[in-house]
């Protein structure tokens, strides 16, 4: 169970992160409220045959620890780099999820001679009014109900043909693990979600050099799909691709979001 001491700007950071595979470097990063297995497990046992897969747990996930506190975009950077180096990974493929996708395309940004290429799900440049009114909903309902929040997100993160096909004892089965899986981890959803709120990727954007695909849920309400043709303006030779389903794509059709994947990969020759 490998763990790194990473420096970051409110201390040392003890990351844990999962890795498994052989062959190419391939580092996946979670989104809010996630963690690493939880996001990516089916990835990773479809994939490690071809790669090494990395699969960090960011500040306020799993087992990582660090000292509180307000956590920038670019201290999760830190974790995702110092994880995929210590895992023996000079160069590698970067895959992300919502937040984890804000992280893994300021990572392209910021280290584009370690990143080989760019996946991004459910990304955004720049956290608008809409976003900053829903994650202060969720910092004030994980205050005061975390079963309403977890109802709450599950109602907005998963596709309409999703829901459409749940019945009530599924709805609540749901819930009832959402729910336990915020309280498990509440201060780091809290945290995550004030990450969230800061959202400013703007000016590193136009910084990325590594091929990039943008997936885009037709269904998603919490990133709207214009966020992700806003990132596509904005970084060179980025290619956007809609995909069915909502924002919770790794949880809700994980072979949809592995296959996506792999295909890109695949077509880099």
């Amino acid at each position: 169970m490998p763990f790194v001491d990473v420096p970051t700007a409110g201390g040392i950071t003890k990351a844990h992160y999962l890795v498994t595979g052989s062959g190419p470097g391939l580092v996946v990063v979670h989104g809010t409220g996630a963690t690493a297995e939880g996001n990516w497990a089916s990835l990773m046992a479809e994939l490690s045959d071809r790669y090494t897969v990395v699969a960090p747990n960011l500040q306020g996930a799993g087992e990582t620890s660090d000292p509180g506190g307000p956590v920038a975009v670019t201290d999760m950077v830190a974790v995702v780099v110092a994880a995929a180096r210590d895992a023996g990974l000079d160069r590698f493929h970067l895959v992300g999820h919502s937040l984890g996708a804000v992280v893994a395309t300021a990572a392209a940004a910021l280290h584009p001679d370690a990143v080989a290429s760019l996946t991004a799900h459910a990304g955004w440049v720049r956290t608008d009014a809409h976003m900053a009114f829903q994650f202060g909903l969720w910092q004030q309902l994980a205050g005061s109900d975390p079963n309403a929040l977890a109802r709450l997100i599950l109602l907005t993160a998963m596709g309409k043909d999703t829901l459409r096909g749940w019945d009530e004892e599924t709805f609540a089965q749901a819930a009832a693990g959402f729910a336990e899986l915020i309280t498990g981890a509440l201060d780091g959803f809290v945290r995550q979600t004030a990450t969230d709120t800061a959202v400013d990727l703007t000016a590193l954007l136009p910084d990325i050099t590594a091929p990039t695909l943008l997936l885009s849920s037709a269904d998603d309400r919490l990133v709207p799909p214009h966020h992700q043709l806003d990132l596509a303006e904005r970084i060179p030779h980025a290619r956007l691709l809609r995909v069915p389903g909502g924002h919770g794509l790794p949880g809700e059709n994980p072979e949809l979001l592995t296959a996506k994947v792999a295909e890109f990969l695949d077509g880099l020759g």
